[in-house]
This record gives structure tokens, sequence and C-alpha cells, in this order.
């Protein structure tokens, strides 16, 4: 079985800092992106920022300047620093991988789009 395992999501106050990790499948599948994005109550999932197999970042309009993604290969993880947190960005974020290509236990991958079941981030004064 191959999955993503998100952690790091906490209770912070406005202004204050959060680390999000994603544990990827392994090094021994291909994959052509991984991102976070986060789905607050009512409101519609969003892309927060994605990060290319070369490492080229990409970040929604909100959070450019704070938050920063970054990758870390050994088991195709991906992380993200979130800095300067603000009211807006409590929601629940999940970590995707797009395109994963592999095996695992003799189940062959082509294509296949990876989520995470997501960590809570709170933002609270």
């Amino acid at each position: 079985q191959v999955q993503l395992v998100e952690s790091g999501g906490g209770l912070v106050q406005p202004g204050g800092s959060l680390r999000l990790s994603c544990a990827g499948p392994g090094s021994s599948y291909s994959i052509n992106a991984m991102g976070w994005y986060r789905r607050a109550p009512g409101k519609k999932r969003e892309l927060v920022a994605a990060i290319t197999s070369g490492g080229t970042p990409n970040y929604a309009e909100s959070v450019k300047g704070r938050f920063t993604i970054s990758r870390g290969y050994a088991k195709n993880s991906v992380y993200l620093q979130m800095n300067s947190l603000k009211s807006e960005d409590p929601a629940d974020y999940l970590c995707n991988a797009h395109g994963v290509s592999g095996e695992t236990d003799g189940d062959y991958y082509y294509g296949m789009d990876l989520w995470g079941e997501g960590t809570l981030v709170t933002v609270s004064s």
C-alpha cells in the first residue's frame, strides 16, 4: 500500500510559525510534483504551495513571502514552513503527490494522485 502521512499541525497565535511534514511513498517512486492544499470549513480546497521534481516552487498569492515549501528526496517527502501565520490561515492542510508511478507490494501505480488525511492548523489569540 502506498500512502502519504502528514504531521506538524497545531495551535499557534497570530504571527507564529509551524512546520508541516509529509512522509511520501519512498524514493523508488517517481513523482512529478508534490504540494500542500488547505481546506477550511465551508470553503473549497485550495492550493497553498507546490514543488516540482526539479525543485521549482509555486505559491498561492496569499502566502508568498510567509510560507516556504521544500523537498526531502530520500523518501519523496515534502515540508511546509509557515511563518507569520494569520487569522485567514486556519484549515486542514493536506499533502498531495501528483503523477506517482512505481510499485508497492506487487501493486503497480502509474500517474496516480495521492492524498494525505490532513493535519489541522489553528490560529488563535
